[in-house]
């Protein structure tokens, strides 16, 4: 299974249905199911009222899975689904179908990258 390290507290506002984009500097080409995993390590000095919200406090861990269904230059129309300001180079992984999962220890890793789970072993 294709999984994504993103640092909290933005994996859990994903997996809580209010960050639909996904930015990073690359493009992505893959399209479909992609696990959403916390990084080990929070954002350090942003989105702090976020943290309010339970899926935002996991970390080292699956926390959902989305589907990629595109993969855009980013816009200013995107900022506000994307929780973030677009910068120079930005990509927009349009994300969709999210899926609570359960939570399982998770190393990340950069880019996308493949984890060992079944959708059995995700089972909430």
């Amino acid at each position: 299974m294709k999984a994504l390290s993103i640092k909290q507290p933005w994996a859990g506002l994903i997996a809580g249905g209010f960050k639909t984009i996904e930015t990073r500097s690359w493009q992505t080409k893959y399209r479909g199911d992609l696990l959403i995993c916390s990084s080990r390590k929070a954002m350090i000095g942003m989105g702090h009222e976020f943290y309010l919200h339970p899926l935002c406090h996991y970390q080292g861990s699956s926390i959902c899975l989305v589907k990629v269904v595109d993969c855009v230059p980013m816009e200013e129309k995107h900022q506000i689904d994307a929780m973030c300001r677009v910068y120079v180079g930005a990509w927009a992984w349009m994300l969709e179908d999210v899926r609570p999962v359960k939570q399982i220890p998770v190393s990340g890793k950069l880019s996308i990258f493949e984890v060992d789970f079944s959708y059995e072993d995700l089972k909430p």
